[in-house]
């Protein structure tokens, strides 16, 4: 029989808080608000597209052979970067603040924690990437030459364009939760980035394989530009490409996930 003693020592402990994912994702949301790291690099992540559309547009540096979609999406690579870096620095400024020691206080099923931080993230994402990327079309096509360029296939691409964006945030997030230093997971989710691309002319007949294994190389062909040759951006098709991104990702988060349960914050 338990004495009053090993009661009141045990009732604490089993009325801890532990939020439901509906309710974490409500508290991630107001951090991911709240912390200007993310804040700004979001920011960024949705203007650069837009302002890529107008300098395009207002240089007349697009190719004859290239389309509204692509030359108006020009600068989506960077903020494709963009938003990798946002979802590395999501984890990464939680574990240089410390704060990461008062979330897992507040609800320590570390599954909890990790899939609400996606959930915010990508969902995050993907609505201002579509947002953004659809902005710069319609200003692409209003400020480019009438029937100059081919306007090339907007639906579905734009969907998968903006998935591009949330894949490449949830990159940055198993990265981060990986490497836990800022520094550290914002160059290692840049290189995973644009590495193939550059190092894959050194595979030979490969190279062509390799180079498609970037989150860049889908949103390349999603965006339908005259650059993505296959030796440049490898030979799977746009949604195949997405696809095998997507696949990558989700086993770096479960491994990202893996490694978050078992180790000390």
């Amino acid at each position: 029989m338990s004495s009053p003693t090993d009661t009141l020592l045990t009732e604490p402990a089993a009325r801890t808080p532990r939020a439901a994912l509906p309710e974490q994702i409500a508290y991630e949301w107001i951090k991911f608000r709240s912390v200007r790291s993310t804040v700004w690099t979001t920011v960024a992540t949705a203007l650069v597209p837009v302002l890529g559309a107008v300098f395009v547009a207002a240089s007349g540096s697009l190719q004859t052979d290239d389309t509204v979609l692509g030359g108006s999406l020009t600068l989506t690579v960077v903020a494709q970067m963009l938003a990798a870096v946002t979802g590395a620095l999501l984890v990464t400024g939680e574990y240089s603040s410390g704060t990461v020691r008062t979330t897992l206080a507040a609800n320590p099923r570390r599954t909890t924690v990790l899939a609400a931080k996606a959930a915010v993230l990508a969902l995050v994402t993907y609505g201002l990437a579509l947002l953004s990327c659809t902005l710069a079309f319609a200003i692409g096509g209003a400020l480019l030459p009438d029937g100059k360029y081919a306007t090339g296939e907007p639906w579905p691409a734009l969907f998968g364009i903006a998935a591009s964006f949330a894949v490449a945030a949830l990159l940055g997030l198993a990265i981060g939760t990986l490497v836990r230093h800022s520094a550290g997971a914002v160059t290692t989710v840049i290189g995973l980035l644009l590495l193939p691309s550059l190092f894959g002319p050194l595979f030979g007949d490969a190279q062509r394989w390799i180079a498609g294994l970037s989150p860049t190389a889908a949103l390349e062909k999603l965006t339908q530009t005259s650059d993505a040759s296959a030796q440049a951006v490898g030979s799977l098709g746009p949604w195949p490409s997405l696809a095998l991104v997507a696949g990558y990702t989700a086993v770096l988060l479960a491994l990202a996930l893996a490694t978050f349960r078992r180790r000390d914050a």
